[in-house]
């Protein structure tokens, strides 16, 4: 029989059949990075580890003092060890965790649920998550961080693009799951003032903030997700030369830079589109520092 998409009325987490059951208030037990050993995310067949049978974690769980300060997670994870993991962690940092186990429950969910920030697997059966993050993108701007464990540049630019604001490879340490947690928010309180601000223009750029529409000479921009946001970023700032580290704290909206190039491939495709039909550049490239919005030739 399939599992139900959402898990209601079990009090809390249910272990595993024949795993001992921790003391009331017992705090989680300290692991280096989430998915070794008890977890083994990234060993384990696409799919995940089917929950026991009726053991499902409880849809909801509740943290309301701590970093997350009651905040709303949507958590989308059909592997139950990973699922059950997420939700204890979640719940003792604070937060208010909902837990559902497919890609049309997860697309069901924000109506009622109404989450501050999406946690999104990637590999779910049916309704795969970058499908489901294309549609959540498209009927609104909830924060999404998606987890998975493949780390190609590639998957990651194809994460960004389907609409997910970070992405995080399994195995991750539950710190830094936290931290980008965290700065989704506070990007999302920034995002929720910014868009009160209206129009962006320069030059021949013109960037609608409310109706996510941007133009150049008049000729319509089909921007993808994080092209949209990267050149708000750029508008905002003409003529400042952006370092590559403020650009990922500021656009991707965390601080955990890497050897990643996903700044690179983002502002190429944005350049090609900018740049189509012969018009002049504008985004310029300061050597080993970051970006800059000019016309002419980039220099001061």
């Amino acid at each position: 029989m399939a599992k139900d998409s959402v898990r209601s009325g079990i009090p809390g987490p249910v272990r595993p059949p024949g795993a001992p059951v921790p003391p009331a208030g017992t705090a989680l037990p300290a692991m280096e990075r989430v998915g070794r050993e008890e977890l083994s995310v990234a060993e384990r067949p696409a799919g995940g580890e089917p929950a026991p049978s009726g053991a499902w974690p409880a849809a909801h769980g509740t943290g309301t003092t701590g970093q997350g300060a009651g905040a709303r997670v949507l958590v989308v994870e059909d592997d139950f060890r990973t699922a059950v993991f997420l939700q204890r962690a979640l719940t003792q940092a604070g937060y208010r965790v909902e837990l559902v186990e497919d890609g049309v429950a997860a697309l069901a969910a924000p109506e009622a649920v109404q989450p501050d920030v999406v946690v999104l697997d990637v590999m779910l059966p049916g309704l795969d998550g970058l499908e489901v993050a294309r549609r959540l993108r498209a009927v609104g701007g909830v924060p999404i961080l998606m987890l998975t464990a493949r780390d190609e540049v590639e998957d990651r630019v194809q994460g960004l693009d389907a609409g997910a604001d970070d992405y995080l490879v399994k195995p991750f340490a539950l710190e830094e799951l936290l931290a980008r947690l965290r700065a989704l928010l506070r990007r999302r309180e920034v995002n929720a003032a910014e868009r009160r601000r209206g129009v962006l223009v320069y030059a021949d750029v013109r960037l609608d903030q409310d109706a996510r529409e941007a133009t150049r000479g008049g000729r319509r921009l089909e921007l993808r997700h994080k092209e949209f946001e990267l050149l708000a970023y750029f508008l905002r700032h003409p003529g400042r030369v952006l370092s590559r580290r403020e650009i990922f704290e500021e656009v991707w909206g965390y601080d955990f830079l890497g050897d990643s190039n996903v700044i690179e491939v983002t502002v190429g495709h944005l350049r090609q589109k900018l740049e189509s039909g012969g018009a002049p550049r504008l985004i310029h490239t300061v050597r080993s520092v970051g970006y800059v919005l000019r016309e002419g030739d980039g220099l001061p």
